[in-house]
């Protein structure tokens, strides 16, 4: 059974200050940004990468929407471009999403959480118009912003209080779990700063048989993200029968799907995200090596 909301999330979220320090990014062939919501005194902007030749008044496509890692504390809107940008190329409609944080507007994991839903929720309130299937909706991220993914498909509840269209669903459809720090427990990470809503806020202590089909990419070095904990989470998500894939790459550190830190691990973890949408239906065809290629910022090594 899943964990009621702890009553003092309102209040919470509703007492942040407002520091107002987001600011758009000019992303280089994104189709558009909007914002997606207003909080803490701030605009948070969503950029979308529509697929060439979409045409919201005929396709239905399916969507993704990434989130950045941080820690909660920070961290850049940019770090799923290229991973947009390819799943673009393949069909989809792609999102990256600003949401709140500490360094920017002194907000907890809550605040990041509750955008994290709303801009799914935004997603699928806007279905019709950017021509996106409404139950076809995936939630992406890495670290933090993988915590961020996987209470959207999870979670429930930790929505915003403020939202005014509260009866379209948050809930995304499918996961890309980029090691990801799901277990909020009081030997996971960030206890200290989740407690106040834990287990509500831990996707790994709300598995049920209703959660999206999730693909989660680890280290085995990672130093925040045990792999036993990975393991876990897909035999409990495979338990109450959630299709959940986990590939665990041998002697790699917390991030190393980061083309900075590793091309051959930033193409090999695209390539498997691909495969798994595909075998969902989402994708058709096979990936596209050479286009994945050609989005990596640095000459490829060897």
């Amino acid at each position: 059974m899943k964990s009621k909301l702890p009553a003092l999330f309102l209040a919470a979220i509703c007492s942040t200050p407002a520091i107002a320090d987001t600011k758009q990014h000019d992303f280089k062939g994104a189709t558009t940004a909007e914002v997606y919501k207003h909080a803490s005194g701030d605009d948070l902007w969503i950029y979308r990468f529509d697929p060439t030749g979409h045409n919201p008044d005929k396709n239905e496509r399916p969507a993704v929407v990434f989130f950045f890692g941080g820690g909660w504390n920070g961290g850049t809107v940019t770090q799923f471009e290229q991973h947009s940008k390819y799943l673009a190329s393949r069909g989809m409609v792609a999102f990256v999403a600003d949401y709140r944080v500490k360094s920017r507007q002194e907000t907890g994991p809550d605040a990041c959480v509750a955008d994290g839903k709303s801009a799914i929720r935004w997603v699928r309130k806007n279905s019709d118009r950017l021509g996106i299937d409404p139950d076809r909706i995936a939630a992406g991220g890495g670290s933090a912003g993988g915590h961020v993914a996987a209470t959207t498909g999870i979670c429930d509840g930790l929505d915003d209080p403020a939202e005014k269209d509260s009866k379209v669903s948050s809930k995304s459809n499918a996961l890309l779990l980029f090691n990801p720090v799901y277990d909020n427990g009081p030997e996971g990470y960030g206890h200290d700063r989740a407690k106040l809503w834990f287990p509500a806020i831990s996707p790994a202590h709300n598995i049920t048989k209703n959660d999206p089909p999730t693909i989660v990419f680890l280290g085995s070095k990672d130093s925040l993200i045990p792999v036993s904990t990975a393991e876990k989470f897909d035999s409990d998500l495979k338990a109450v029968g959630v299709r959940s894939e986990v590939w665990i790459y041998d002697g790699q550190p917390h991030g190393f799907f980061n083309e900075s830190k590793n091309q051959e691990a930033f193409l090999d973890t695209v390539l498997k995200m691909d495969a798994f949408l595909g075998a969902l239906g989402w994708l058709d065809g096979k990936a596209d090596e050479t286009q994945l290629k050609s989005l990596l910022k640095k000459p490829l090594k060897g």
